[in-house]
């Protein structure tokens, strides 16, 4: 039985969901089964092998972008009975790239290293983070920002919503469209609850901004620019509404405070902090 189901979310690029699909089925194929969510993608645009097909009115309109469309996929394993049975989620988008070479086998081994991490991401080489990261591979943040997370089944088991098992709340809050602060949010959820994120050099993955650049009309969304100020403006709403926080760094501190307060409960991963 395989350890871990990858998740993959498309838009109307079949051809690069394709591709990833097959580097981790040829580097992984032990480890992972991978299943394909189409996000509203027009019918003669999904990819070869698909999993599951968002393609109701809304969906085809506007996609599912990163919360709701992991939200689906998570949902339709719970539904179909397949959830219990893997050890982690990998979540993806189809624009994540990674070496020719296993990615789910050493994050997978980080994990099993740190049984207090239920969010796991790859590093960047772009990012500032990888500064931190060069005596220990692995750290605890209280800040990753990243379309790549591999997931603990029993963290996603202490905070999702089981009952309402939809697009709309599963694992991510639906209402926040664009994802805008879920990756805080979501870390806040797993100090609050006792587990740690972690980034870690073990592996390493980039997201191509290229394709948002040149296809956005295919991917039937707003031009790069667009997207991100819709991104930014309706994530800030949505954060206010629900937390009542007039800024990202507000949402940010209140990560940090779960931050602290895990590594005064748990003082034998101080090493870990940052």
């Amino acid at each position: 039985m395989k350890r871990v189901a990858t998740i993959v979310l498309n838009r109307n690029l079949p051809e690069i969901t394709n591709a990833l699909v097959d580097q981790l089925r040829r580097y992984d194929g032990e480890l992972t089964d991978v299943f394909v969510v189409e996000a509203g993608s027009d019918r003669d645009q999904l990819a070869r092998d698909v999993s599951w097909h968002a393609d109701w009115p809304e969906a085809r309109q506007q996609g599912l972008r990163y919360c709701r469309g992991m939200n689906f996929g998570l949902s339709q394993l719970w539904r179909e009975g397949k959830f219990a049975q893997y050890d982690a989620f990998f979540l993806l988008t189809n624009d994540t790239e990674f070496p020719q070479q296993p990615v789910v086998a050493p994050l997978m081994t980080v994990l099993d290293e740190h049984p207090r991490v239920g969010i796991l991401s790859p590093c960047s080489e772009r990012w500032g983070e990888k500064l931190l990261l060069n005596e220990e591979a692995t750290k605890y943040f209280w800040f990753i920002h990243n379309n790549a997370f591999l997931l603990r089944r029993e963290f996603v088991e202490a905070i999702m919503d089981s009952e309402q098992a939809d697009a709309m709340s599963f694992l991510f809050d639906g209402d926040n469209f664009r994802g805008y602060g879920a990756e805080s949010e979501l870390i806040a959820k797993a100090y609050a609850n006792d587990w740690a994120a972690a980034i870690t050099t073990k592996v390493l993955a980039s997201e191509n901004e290229t394709h948002l650049l040149t296809k956005a009309d295919l991917i039937k969304t707003e031009a790069y620019e667009d997207n991100l100020r819709l991104y930014v403006a309706e994530g800030l709403r949505w954060m206010r509404k629900k937390y009542g926080f007039n800024s990202r760094w507000s949402m940010q501190q209140y990560v940090k405070g779960f931050y602290d307060h895990f590594f005064d409960f748990h003082p034998e991963y101080q090493s870990y902090k940052i």
